[in-house]
């Protein structure tokens, strides 16, 4: 089954640096650069995108 990515920016993101993330695919994390939506797009596995985002709170 094919997932189409469901982008979206956090509420805490600023106008001139942003990423966006889809992350409605139970397969994977997607973000990719606002600005630059062609681009590359990075992926990563669920458990590695939850671990990020604890550090990230984690230190702020």
């Amino acid at each position: 089954m094919v997932v189409i990515p469901n982008w979206h920016t956090s509420s805490y993101t600023g106008t001139e640096t942003c990423v966006e993330v889809a992350d409605n695919d139970p397969a994977g994390v997607m973000v990719r650069d606002s600005k630059n939506r062609d681009r590359a797009k990075v992926g990563f596995c669920p458990a590695v995108w939850t671990e990020f985002v604890s550090f990230v709170r984690r230190q702020g």
